[in-house]
């Protein structure tokens, strides 16, 4: 693709764009990406009100997100297939569609089982529409591939901190009222990308459901893939496991949360650049690794008020190893940027779905400390994996940086 139909970018002088610049379908599709990531959080507050509402035990609750997830990573390899067929626009509203209905019979469940059906579809909702928004961000917005994805991790940042108080404020009445609440909020963004949004360059080739999975016959992308996998299984253990330790009123909750939420959003957009561009990806991300892995050890060793503490602090560190591990993943292989973040999303969602049902189980096997002890080792896991591969994630990103380039702009979109 000419360089010149890159959108936001000068033909000329190549001068950067401001990242709050951009097309109205770019801030309505980003808007209702902060709604989809307000999903996973929105449950941490409600966790225990749910679990008396519906007596039921803390394992069993768990599997609100586990339904959630496991759904969530089969999906990525349906996403793709789908969105190659009838069009990014078309695949976003079904997404969003899915989701206000299951986010809204989840509220009307009557039994903890029904709720984590529920979960489950809206878990395919959410992966129709958050894998396609990420490829529709990076192919609309202005300033390239690096101010879509900061766009795009402030929403999730934004989502991540507003999920939690969102569910503390509707859940204090009724833990039932939050999932009313995200239904709403979905519909309206429904209703912003079916009038902001164009529909998207249609595919000139067609992704196969088993794509995703070829590109990770890539030895980088399979190594970042792997990477997060051990990664997202200490950062989900604190998102559903830590609210029972807590064990806070929904307010209270929400406020750790929102709080934990603003860390993240502030480190994934402001921070990790910064300290990329000085130290490197490589070392940043192994070095949070490590930290999030001693955080993890004190949040579950410490009184109360450390594991509060340390509870807001992980927000810091996820939030740059979100942004580092989406720079990795879109810029290691060379395979099209939207198939390869559904093999990487694949793999690491599996941990996702994994995480809240193991921890409340490993309590009740050990005690409450070793679930984070377990989640601490996956943690330096996922560093040492950065380690060993250090040098071929390194040489690989940068030989593919110029070709990666030539796909900002609705290329990463029309050649899937």
């Amino acid at each position: 693709m000419p360089s010149e139909a890159v959108p936001g970018e000068d033909p000329f002088n190549q001068e950067p764009v401001s990242i709050l610049r951009q097309p109205k379908a770019v801030w309505a599709t980003a808007g209702a990406s902060v709604v989809a990531f307000m999903g996973i959080g929105l449950v941490d507050p409600i966790l225990p009100s749910i679990a008396k509402g519906l007596d039921a035990t803390p394992s069993q609750v768990s599997l609100l997100f586990t339904s959630y997830f496991l759904i969530t990573a089969v999906a990525m390899l349906v996403t793709g297939f789908v969105s190659s067929r009838i069009g990014g626009r078309k695949t976003l509203l079904a997404g969003l569609a899915l989701v206000v209905v299951f986010a809204a019979l989840s509220g009307t469940s009557s039994s903890v089982a029904e709720l984590v059906g529920f979960r489950a579809g809206w878990g395919l909702g959410n992966a129709l529409f958050v894998s396609t928004a990420l490829a529709v961000i990076v192919g609309a917005a202005a300033g390239g591939s690096s101010a879509a994805i900061l766009l795009y991790e402030s929403a999730l940042g934004l989502g991540m901190a507003c999920g939690p108080l969102l569910g503390a404020l509707l859940g204090d009445a009724s833990w039932r009222y939050p999932f009313f609440g995200t239904a709403a909020l979905m519909a309206i963004g429904f209703v912003c990308i079916t009038a902001f949004l164009k529909e998207q360059p249609r595919p000139a080739r067609k992704t196969s459901l088993l794509d995703p999975v070829k590109a990770l016959g890539h030895g980088g992308l399979a190594s970042v893939a792997a990477s997060a996998f051990f990664y997202n299984y200490a950062f989900f253990t604190i998102l559903a496991f830590t609210p029972f330790v807590l064990n806070m009123t929904p307010y209270k909750s929400g406020a750790v949360f929102f709080a934990w939420g603003l860390l993240l959003a502030v480190f994934s957009v402001l921070v990790a650049p910064r300290l990329q561009q000085r130290f490197g990806s490589l070392k940043v991300l192994g070095a949070s690794l490590v930290l999030l892995a001693a955080d993890l050890v004190v949040l579950g060793y410490g009184s109360h008020t450390t594991a509060i503490v340390c509870t807001i602090v992980s927000g810091a560190l996820i939030g740059m190893n979100n942004t580092v591990y989406t720079e990795l993943a879109l810029g290691v292989s060379d395979a099209p940027r939207p198939v390869a973040s559904a093999g990487y999303n694949f793999v690491r969602w599996f941990a996702a779905a994994a995480a809240p049902y193991l921890a409340p189980k490993i309590e009740e096997w050990s005690n409450i400390h070793i679930p984070f002890v377990v989640a601490a080792a996956a943690s330096v896991l996922g560093a040492v994996v950065v380690w060993v591969r250090r040098s071929a994630l390194t040489h690989e990103a940068e030989e593919l940086e110029p070709k990666h380039a030539t796909e900002d702009g609705v290329t990463v979109f029309a050649n899937p």
